[in-house]
């Protein structure tokens, strides 16, 4: 394994969870605990595939936090 540290941008007021999963089925079981734990939270998930492009998906409800997460994924 290979630890390699990154520079993030957060928000001020933000907190910020970074994980790593196998399955794209993980950003869909985060979208829906965060919807259901709060009607005001405003969030936003990003998940980089595996695949040969790379794509970032992205979800949540904040357009701002949106682009944030895209940034640091």
């Amino acid at each position: 394994m290979e630890i390699k540290s990154v520079v993030m941008e957060i928000p001020e007021g933000s907190n910020i969870i970074v994980g790593q999963t196998h399955f794209i089925k993980t950003i869909e079981d985060l979208y829906e605990i965060m919807v259901a734990s709060s009607h005001y939270i405003k969030f936003a998930i990003a998940f980089c595939e595996a695949s040969q492009l790379c794509l970032i998906r992205l979800a949540g409800n904040d357009r701002h936090l949106q682009q944030t997460a895209n940034i640091n994924a």
